[in-house]
């Protein structure tokens, strides 16, 4: 018993110890301060969230787009469905992370979408993703997941407009 109060004083003495030290646990622990605040998200997980968010409005309108039967976009829907799997398994926030990630699940719209507007929601995708290259830039692997899927929205466009 007296051993407990001995390690349960010192856990709640140390910190104060230190703090009247003028030392900061940074000082003495290599790696993000236990005692600070949450780190921050890597800029790549903000980009991560954006874009998967983008590829889940994407998902819906192509699910509304497919309720009809259409064969090339339920192709279309299930590449999509891909490119979320892929991006999704990228997202990585690190624990104690002050916010955690938004994981939206695709919502069919009300409305069936026209072919015109997912040519147009397939192409702002594929612009925004080429823009978000240079965010990412130092990061290869994810830089090439978005450029093979800016690619991928490009070609769907051609696709849509053949129809």
């Amino acid at each position: 018993m007296a051993r407990r109060r001995l390690l349960i004083a010192s856990a709640t003495t140390l910190p104060l110890l230190l703090t009247t030290a003028g030392c900061r646990s940074a000082d003495l622990f290599a790696g993000p301060d236990p005692l600070g605040p949450p780190p921050q998200l890597a800029r790549s997980t903000v980009v991560l969230e954006s874009v998967i968010a983008e590829e889940v409005a994407l998902i819906s309108l192509y699910e509304s787009a497919a309720s009809g039967g259409s064969g090339v976009l339920a192709s279309l829907l299930a590449e999509h469905q891909d490119h979320l799997t892929r991006l999704r398994s990228r997202l990585v926030v690190p624990a104690g992370s002050s916010r955690r990630p938004r994981m939206a699940t695709p919502r069919p719209a009300a409305v069936r979408p026209s072919v015109s507007k997912l040519r147009a929601a397939e192409q702002r995708s594929a612009s925004s993703l080429v823009q978000r290259l240079s965010t990412v830039s130092i990061e290869p692997a994810l830089a090439q997941l978005l450029a093979s899927i800016a690619a991928s929205d490009a070609s769907h466009d051609a696709v849509l407009g053949a129809l």
